[in-house]
């Protein structure tokens, strides 16, 4: 595992974002641990995680000229990636959608950066089944930005609906471009294993990935 990957599991812990129990998915599906990132809420928190974010994107093939975050999570982990990448000399801009157009003043559903024409990333807290990012994608295209890849704090490792391929897999397929996690579950298993620190927790995991692996072999 990158010694960033590591570093950026081990301060979601600390910030409380990674919960433990029982939780049921937008998919409908049940899970034993949930990514809530309202839990960052301070400046050097958010700071921070926008400089985990940043060391990703600067890993795909072409540097987006605008990241775009889908409301409302997305929101502010598009602020903190501009504000991540800012802070290693990189120039990008902001963009986000609203939930509903605006009728009044500038209007419209788009707050921040021109997308027409420039390569855009869209960043995001998780891939469950990919519905949220084919959403997003969809606006960033209808805007006539030049999507260039998804990037997600977790990659869940969901199976998609259809096939043995997982909903990341599936939805780069969809998309044509790169989907990827900053982390994906295997890394946050490995995490703990190391760590030591949650065993029932980290258990429970496994058992999880277990039942994901035979979702998507029935799938198959």
């Amino acid at each position: 595992m990158k010694p960033r990957v590591r570093a950026f599991l081990r301060d979601l812990l600390d910030w409380g974002v990674l919960s433990f129990g029982e939780f049921v998915l937008k998919s409908g599906r049940h899970a034993p641990y949930f990514f809530d990132f309202g839990a960052v809420a301070s400046g050097p928190a958010l700071l921070r995680l926008g400089q985990h974010f940043a060391a990703a994107v600067t890993e795909f093939d072409a540097m987006p000229h605008v990241v775009f975050g889908p409301a409302y999570k997305g929101i502010h982990l598009a602020t903190s990636v501009a504000i991540g990448l800012a802070d290693l000399g990189l120039e990008v801009n902001l963009a986000f959608n609203r939930k509903e157009v605006k009728p009044h003043g500038e209007g419209g559903w788009l707050i921040g950066g021109e997308l027409s024409g420039r390569r855009v990333l869209i960043v995001d807290d998780v891939v469950s089944d990919g519905t949220a990012k084919r959403e997003a994608a969809g606006l960033v295209r209808s805007a006539g930005g030049i999507l260039s890849g998804v990037l997600v704090a977790l990659d869940r490792e969901e199976p998609a609906p259809q096939g043995r391929l997982s909903a990341s897999r599936a939805l780069s397929s969809q998309l044509g471009v790169d989907v990827r996690g900053v982390a994906s579950l295997g890394d946050l298993i490995e995490h703990l294993r190391v760590e030591q620190t949650h065993p029932e927790e980290l258990a429970g995991l496994l058992e999880y990935r277990r039942g994901l692996l035979r979702v998507q072999a029935e799938l198959g």
